[in-house]
């Protein structure tokens, strides 16, 4: 609560000490267990369990992570002297580009909901928007009317951190949302809820409703991979890049507060671009052919 976290990273957070507390209950054999207790033997036995149960490396170093700030938490707290959490070592995350979705395909996702229907021109308002600003789902569904600058141009998402920011967005998602609005929005019940787009049943949208809506479009388009709404961030990001963007100007639109965060994703353009070198350029092909022959 202090570092102000997300509401998600606290309740993250929150399941792993409850872990934590059940494990050494266990291991312990007492239903009473003091922090003075857990050493660093008994938090090694708990990250080889969770291994054993196939919890992968990136969940593994969260749960070190949330760990490590509970037992630093303790310290300056004066309740204990050392930290038993620093002769463990993270654990070694493979390197993971995002995968994306072409240009063509967003432009099939995004013509997919019929507008005719107020549904559907609400669906449509809402998969225009998160793609022209690359928002986080829970940006999205937690956008106030405030918050879209219409005038301007400009939407500003209440991000990680409790941190804002300002992302200019396209005339035709504006247009789009703002047609949402007059047509649908104006005329609900719950109009006067603070939440730009309302669910059919009056209320702000949840995470969980906006994925599989997102997951149901993509499918009905030929997409066959599981379309999730952060795959659609990312292929916000790559695009810009292939465009020409440049990358600090990317890091403050997506958020990111270290620009190693964004540079992942030059990665997946270059590689794009030398899929198309390859594919395209005449020396790249007979080059590729002599390797093949060979």
């Amino acid at each position: 609560m202090e570092r102000a976290l997300a509401s998600n990273t606290l309740e993250a957070y929150g399941r792993d000490l409850s872990r934590l507390a059940s494990f050494a209950e266990e291991t312990l054999k007492s239903e009473s267990v003091e922090p003075t207790q857990i050493d660093v033997g008994l938090l090694a036995s708990l990250l080889a369990a969770d291994q054993q149960t196939g919890i992968g490396a990136r969940s593994s170093a969260r749960r070190l992570s949330g760990l490590r700030g509970f037992f630093r938490f303790l310290i300056r707290e004066k309740v204990l002297t050392e930290d038993p959490t620093t002769l463990l070592g993270r654990p070694r995350l493979p390197r993971r580009l995002p995968r994306v979705i072409t240009e063509k395909e967003v432009d099939a996702l995004l013509d997919a909901p019929d507008t005719g229907t107020p549904r559907g021109l609400c669906h449509a308002a809402m998969i225009h928007l998160m793609y022209a600003a690359g928002l986080r789902v829970s940006e999205l569904v937690g956008l106030t009317i405030a918050d879209l600058d219409t005038t301007r141009g400009v939407v500003s998402p209440y991000g990680k951190g409790g941190k804002r920011r300002l992302v200019p967005v396209s005339n035709s998602a504006i247009a789009l949302v703002e047609r949402y609005r007059r047509e649908v929005r104006d005329g609900s019940p719950a109009r006067g809820l603070p939440f730009l787009f309302l669910s059919p049943r009056g209320k702000a949208w949840t995470r969980q409703g906006f994925w599989k809506l997102l997951a149901r479009y993509a499918r009905g388009i030929g997409i066959l991979a599981p379309l999730s709404p952060h795959k659609l961030r990312h292929s916000f990001a790559t695009h810009l890049l292939r465009g020409g963007a440049d990358l600090r100007a990317v890091q403050a639109m997506l958020g990111h507060a270290d620009l190693a965060t964004t540079e992942v994703y030059t990665h997946v353009a270059n590689d794009q671009i030398q899929a198309a070198y390859t594919k395209a350029h005449p020396r790249a092909r007979s080059k590729r052919s002599s390797s093949e022959t060979k």
